[in-house]
């Protein structure tokens, strides 16, 4: 009897990935989109089979509960952040190809973490999840479903609730604030390159080589969530961060630095007793580093953190 609903079966779980990939860019935590698409999911199978059946793509119905999840999410998600501690930045992604440090070995008999769901493009970077962040709910679900996922207005509309024209507009109002704030890439390689002579010269205690990398009005954000120390405030000017890294160094002897992939662009991850404590993103302008968000809230680093023992 169970095998006309094994093909439904397979193709409602098939969606997971592309819902986490939606949910993921909407929010910016991998918590927070693994909640949505668990409560999707619980929202699908408490319906009955008869239901079930009248749904002419489950495909579709899947993503149309995320989304309106994600989008109950992103309103009440301003309200905790305005009580949390510090800075708030997007929660860091892995490359999975790449080691992230520490002891390997054995085999992996948990569950896949969704982080190896998230496909690492532009619309994951850092900087680019820095912008979303300043878009209205409404403005962040129209643009991403919109520009990033290609869905049409009309059903990006069915989605949200709210006919094309607004959902038009919306889309808009967020690609202008895109533009506004958006500042040419630097190529992979050459991010990869100044990121490499970041942190030869951090482990130098080079504070003349970290002031040249660094813009005269470079940023660094860190987030630690009240939960580990981190400075609450934005660190400004280029003297100021240099000075500031190398105190961290000298606070924390045998500090390691790995250049991993994050977020899709080259960045730093520091280890210290073998223990992932901060990843590091970058925004450069040329060869000079404009942004440093340092994550270093442990329950942002989870996927961080996760590698084979033994």
């Amino acid at each position: 009897m169970s095998t006309p609903s094994e093909p439904g079966l397979s193709a409602i779980v098939g969606e997971r990935r592309q819902l986490i990939n939606l949910a993921y860019r909407l929010l910016g935590s991998l918590v927070e989109a693994e909640d949505a698409v668990q409560e999707t999911y619980a929202r699908w199978y408490a319906m009955s089979p008869a239901r079930q059946e009248a749904v002419a793509s489950p495909g579709a119905w899947l993503t149309t509960v995320a989304t309106r999840v994600c989008l109950d999410l992103l309103g009440s998600a301003r309200v905790r952040r305005e009580r949390y501690v510090g800075e708030w930045i997007p929660e860091p992604l892995p490359d999975r190809t790449e080691s992230i440090g520490g002891p390997a070995g054995g085999s992996r008999a948990e569950p896949i973490d969704p982080a190896d769901w998230v496909t690492l493009d532009e619309s994951v970077n850092m900087a680019f999840l820095v912008i979303l962040e300043s878009m209205t709910p409404a403005e962040r679900v129209a643009f991403i479903l919109h520009d990033v996922f290609r869905y049409p207005f009309a059903e990006v509309a069915e989605m949200v609730g709210r006919t094309p024209a607004a959902c038009r507009r919306l889309a808009s109002s967020a690609r202008r604030r895109v533009r506004a704030a958006q500042v040419p890439a630097a190529p992979a390689t050459e991010q990869a390159r100044v990121v490499g002579h970041f942190k030869q010269a951090w482990e130098a205690r080079d504070i003349e080589a970290l002031v040249g990398l660094l813009a005269p009005d470079a940023t660094m954000t860190a987030d630690g969530g009240g939960m580990v120390g981190a400075v609450l405030r934005p660190v400004r000017g280029s003297e100021r961060i240099a000075q500031y890294l190398i105190h961290i160094a000298d606070k924390a002897p045998g500090l390691t630095l790995l250049e991993r992939t994050v977020n899709g662009r080259p960045g730093l991850v520091a280890q210290h007793t073998g223990v992932t404590a901060t990843v590091a993103a970058f925004g450069l302008t040329g060869d000079r580093i404009t942004r440093i968000w340092a994550i270093r809230n442990p329950a942002k680093l989870r996927p961080w953190t996760e590698t084979g023992s033994g």
